[in-house]
């Protein structure tokens, strides 16, 4: 992520205890992934192989009412990870109105024997998080895979995260926004909404002839128009953390490119941005190609199977890293742009185990929009380093602990400065051709999944030969400026 909805510099909140996982012999998946910051994101139990999903949405009829419509069938192909007659998945605002397992009718609800409709509900600090819990009969075996079809809908809103900044499925005047981080996806499918179970994805999005609706990866199929609807696919074949994920609906005009080797570059730009937005706009997104053969000449291959963007008109001040195809509103600048680039090998494919490793995701991604300054010829990495250091000082930036922020602080500026000011002095410390190579290494290593700052330790100091501890605790950990500033 780079530009957010506000600034979040607070103390962060102190973390609820995490829910039992279970052990052995446990025949209901706990009801949250046990994430420190968001305990009950999430589920025990099983790992999502791929989401199917066949989505149906009217956008406001009213565009000062932002409310629309939005009805979906989820198919959910799994693997039990531990024997389960109960699983649980995240959902959150919308109504479930029929569930089956490997074709058979489940009961679903506050328990697997309570036959009802409604929801079981815990409460995770600021918002309340739903938990759709279904019945297994007969039970789920460790390692057995299931076909789990989940029927729901309802009336989609402008849903906000802990801190109030808007998220999930944003209703707009047009269509709808899509950006789920850190635990927004429940607001619009059933999901295990943890970044370590990554998953492959199928979307068939249905609106109202005239809008595009622009999801991940590649298009499946041409777009099919039927009594005044239109369906789009999308298939995204790469394995994806949820909160990566979209399914943005608006009034996008589709224009096509080609990166490295004939990657395919797919951007979609509302119709309505327009004069200088529109200028800044067209210009960075025509920089993505050499973006990305820059980029790969230090981190190695682009990652995935396309890229391009998403830019809509919608007010909100938002950019993220959506996989394969980030979201801008307003306006993709060109510094954005690169920044979400970066985060397409730096937190997509490799993503935090659990969110108090961010700073590995916008670390990154700010010291990418430094290499990328230099590469242009705008301003030098250590220059931007010395402008970066200074602005910590004037702030008063050095108390937060990047590597464990508190769930409140995901975004703070601390998170971006301190964690790209670190990435650089360990540069220094440990030399270009370690630094780099331990960068490559640490992708190769986690491609496809998760790692964490303990994780991204040991590669460099693999890399280095040197060990690393002082200066990890002394750049990320402790309240204080560094005592040697390179």
């Amino acid at each position: 992520m780079a530009v957010l909805a506000a600034s979040l510099t607070g103390i962060g909140v102190a973390a609820q205890a995490a829910p039992d996982p279970g052990g052995a012999g446990d025949s209901a998946g706990a009801p949250g992934s046990g994430d420190a910051y968001f305990p009950y994101a999430g589920n025990g139990g099983y790992d999502v192989l791929h989401y199917d999903l066949d989505l149906r949405y009217a956008p406001p009829s009213d565009p000062a009412v932002l409310q629309g419509n939005l009805s979906g069938v989820a198919t959910i192909t799994l693997r039990a990870t531990e024997d389960l007659e109960t699983l649980n998945f995240d959902l959150r605002g919308l109504d479930v109105t029929a569930v089956s397992v490997d074709g058979k009718g489940a009961k679903h609800g506050k328990s697997h024997d309570g036959g009802t409709s409604e929801w079981s509900q815990v409460q995770d600090g600021v918002n309340r998080v739903w938990e759709l819990t279904i019945g297994l009969r007969p039970e789920l075996e460790a390692g057995q895979v299931a076909r789990i079809v989940v029927e729901y809908g309802g009336v989609t809103g402008r849903p906000t995260d802990t801190t109030g900044a808007l998220y999930g499925w944003v209703t707009t005047a047009d269509g709808a926004l899509v950006v789920n981080e850190p635990d927004g996806a429940s607001t619009w499918y059933p999901v295990n909404d943890d970044p370590e179970d990554k998953a492959t994805y199928t979307f068939n999005i249905t609106v109202p002839e005239g809008k595009t609706a622009v999801a991940n990866g590649l298009p499946a199929d041409r777009p099919a128009t039927k009594d005044g609807w239109t369906t789009w696919a999308w298939d995204a074949t790469d394995p994806m953390a949820s909160y990566l994920s979209t399914a943005s609906v608006g009034d996008f005009v589709l224009q096509y490119a080609t990166g490295p080797r004939r990657l395919p570059v797919i951007n979609a730009i509302d119709k309505d941005v327009a004069g200088d937005a529109l200028a800044r706009t067209t210009d960075s997104l025509a920089l993505q190609p050499q973006m990305i053969r820059f980029l790969e000449t230090l981190f190695g291959r682009y990652p995935f199977e396309a890229f391009g963007a998403i830019v809509d008109d919608d007010s909100v001040d938002y950019a993220l890293e959506t996989q394969t195809r980030p979201l801008y509103s307003g306006v993709a600048g060109e510094e954005t742009v690169v920044h979400e680039l970066g985060h397409q090998w730096f937190g997509n494919a490799v993503s935090p185990a659990d969110w108090q490793h961010i700073w590995l995701n916008e670390g990154w991604a700010t010291y990418i929009e430094w290499l990328w300054a230099e590469h242009r010829g705008l301003a030098t990495v250590a220059q931007q380093f010395t402008a970066t250091v200074t602005s910590l000082d004037t702030n008063n930036r050095w108390g937060m602990d990047i590597a464990d922020p508190g769930r409140d602080n995901l975004f703070s500026p601390a998170v971006y400065q301190r964690g790209a000011a670190a990435l650089h002095a360990l540069r220094v410390r440990i030399g270009d051709d370690a630094f780099f190579g331990g960068a490559r290494l640490w992708v190769d290593r986690y491609d496809d999944s998760s790692a964490t700052t303990e994780d991204f330790q040991a590669v460099m100091e693999e890399a280095s030969g040197e060990p690393l501890d002082t200066f990890f605790n002394e750049w990320l950990r402790e309240p204080a400026r560094p005592a040697v500033i390179p």
